[in-house]
């Protein structure tokens, strides 16, 4: 419960503010920064909410006045008239980002956990690879990627679009410098009362490094759920592929054909940034606390 003592704010127990020039200054800025910050989404909320009239407005009106839900109906009756259904996009780009997110953490973990504490021959110079790779674009590698996705067969399948993503250079480094930071206290006590390595990594390693996975799943799902080109180098298959092609598909065309299907833009783009709000909602704790403390302190 909250309750205020003199010119103190507590919630729960817990101190949460006290009342003085600095902090009310201190306060009122941020407030104003995170409402100026979260503008847009209410933007893209409020538009996939406006009727047809009052998306064409100019100067365009920030908030709807007659707010309904015939945009979703519109969304799903505009591509589930087409060969694929709406549904069959948003399981393609649902199945490859969570594919892609479990993938990403096994890899990126045990590999960083390799490198960091089991210190294999070459360790260092596989790490500068890694920090070299940090100053190349993803777009810089599309080719080389290509080939080697079509030498492996994996052309109009969704393992093309998951495996470039399991092992990328930021990831790994990301987990690379928190895993440095853990005790080698921990794993010798546990090596001394016989577990291996691999009881290690699952029950003791992965616990600790919580925050890290959280961030790390934030990062993966987010650039797997947005993707947009590798669809389109690797995919011919309708069937196959992703959310952002099928806004893609809404948004083409011109004239009479762009003007029935703006409510279904609207509510497309809402659909489509809906799910990276969700994930980061749920790791938001867990992320800052990666940002603040990068480890575990001895």
């Amino acid at each position: 419960m909250a309750e205020v003592n003199g010119k103190t704010v507590r919630v729960f127990g817990k101190k949460l503010f006290t009342f003085s020039a600095s902090n009310t200054l201190r306060m009122v800025f941020m407030l104003l920064i995170a409402g100026f910050m979260i503008m847009p989404l209410i933007y893209v909320v409020s538009t996939s909410l406006k009727p047809l009239d009052e998306l064409f407005l100019f100067p365009p009106r920030f908030f709807t006045r007659r707010p309904r839900l015939s945009n979703f109906s519109d969304l799903f009756n505009a591509l589930d008239s087409a060969t694929v259904p709406f549904t069959r996009y948003i399981f393609n780009s649902l199945f490859t980002a969570v594919c892609t997110v479990i993938g990403t953490v096994i890899v990126c973990c045990m590999g960083a956990y390799g490198l960091v504490k089991l210190r294999p021959k070459g360790g260092g110079a596989l790490f500068a690879l890694i920090l070299a790779a940090l100053m190349f674009s993803g777009q810089v590698t599309t080719i080389p990627s290509y080939l080697v996705i079509k030498s492996l067969g994996l052309l109009d399948t969704h393992l093309a679009l998951i495996i470039p993503k399991l092992a990328v250079a930021f990831n790994f480094f990301l987990v690379k410098q928190f895993l440095e930071q853990m005790p080698e206290t921990y794993l010798e006590a546990a090596r001394l009362d016989g577990a291996n390595e691999w009881q290690i990594f699952w029950r003791i390693v992965m616990p600790h490094i919580k925050s890290a996975i959280a961030t790390l799943v934030v990062f993966s799902f987010t650039s797997a759920w947005n993707d947009y080109l590798g669809p389109v180098i690797y995919l011919t298959n309708d069937a196959l592929k992703t959310l952002p092609l099928a806004v893609q598909t809404i948004s083409g065309g011109a004239g009479a054909a762009s003007l029935s299907t703006a409510g279904a833009m609207a509510a497309a783009t809402f659909v489509t940034i809906l799910p990276t709000i969700v994930v980061y909602t749920a790791m938001q704790g867990r992320v800052m606390n990666t940002m603040a403390h990068s480890g575990i302190k001895e």
